[in-house]
């Protein structure tokens, strides 16, 4: 019995120490959590367009402003969302902010059914929008061909998007702007910062679990062959 002792002993060990691993990971995780909620409480940094200004990081909250070029609105994305019509398809309306300094920046306003792909209600004269940072995605094997006649994009990456609605150039990322989404009011906006997924203390669960297991499954073992 010493050999497989010492393998279960060692397997117990093994597992206990994955589920403390997981332990940590969920502390390091909240404290991330923590650092998001905080970020979404406080107001926008303010996006200037003068030299020298920073240079806002993925999912920065900031606000930025100008003039939304609705002639130049585009969908990325091919979603099914509920609307008082039932169930509809749609995508995010992505619209070039022009600003009288600095670069123009691609907004996602939110999700808009096809039927009412560029809302009436989208603001025309100079305006603010707050959000956050969206860095650029790139196309890869699989990926979906973008509709440029149709102004239709699966690929969130602003370069590409703002070649092909005929801008010479646009800032390096996309704002998602932030708001409260209402049923049948559109663009209905991101309501929260993206979160990552927090599992692990499930995680650890399961493996404080599966050491649990290996030791009551020798304990009925050793119990066997001791009565042997």
């Amino acid at each position: 019995m010493v050999l497989p002792g010492f393998l279960a002993a060692l397997l117990v060990l093994l597992l206990i120490g994955l589920g403390v691993w997981q332990l940590h990971r969920l502390r390091w995780k909240l404290s991330i959590l923590a650092e998001i909620h905080a970020a979404e409480a406080r107001p926008g940094i303010p996006l200037s367009g003068h030299p020298g200004s920073f240079t806002p990081g993925p999912f920065t909250k900031v606000v930025v402003t100008g003039r939304l070029r609705t002639d130049l609105a585009a969908l990325y994305g091919d979603d099914v969302e509920t609307t008082p019509q039932g169930l509809a398809q749609g995508g995010q309306l992505i619209v070039p902010l022009a600003r009288t300094e600095g670069l123009p920046v691609l907004v996602d306003l939110g999700w808009v059914p096809l039927f009412d792909r560029v809302p009436a209600t989208l603001p025309t004269g100079p305006t603010s929008i707050s959000g956050y940072v969206h860095a650029p995605d790139h196309p890869w094997l699989l990926s979906a061909s973008d509709d440029v006649p149709g102004r239709q994009f699966y690929t969130l990456d602003p370069a590409r998007i703002g070649a092909a609605l005929g801008l010479k150039q646009v800032a390096p990322f996309t704002l998602v702007a932030l708001g409260r989404p209402q049923l049948g009011v559109y663009p209905m906006p991101a309501e929260h910062l993206p979160e990552p997924p927090n599992n692990h203390f499930q995680y650890a669960l399961t493996w404080f679990g599966l050491a649990l297991v290996v030791v009551i499954q020798f304990g009925f073992w050793a119990r066997h062959r001791l009565r042997e």
